[in-house]
């Protein structure tokens, strides 16, 4: 297979089902990304609800 035919290739996406080029990282319809690996990293939700209420125990002592 040359490297123009590998090029061509295409897959469903699995989120809208439009045909993607198999090396994409993101689809161009739909705008998701294809792997948990490709998508960029998000806090977890736990250290902002940590982070929000140590600054409220920190008020509440402070002004106490």
């Amino acid at each position: 297979m040359t490297m123009a035919e590998h090029d061509d290739e295409t897959m469903p996406c699995p989120y809208c089902g439009k045909d993607i080029y198999d090396d994409a990282e993101r689809c161009p319809n739909c705008e998701n990304y294809i792997s948990r690996e490709d998508a960029p990293s998000r806090p977890s939700p736990w250290i902002i609800v940590g982070v929000v209420l140590g600054l409220a125990a920190v008020a509440y002592w402070v002004l106490r």
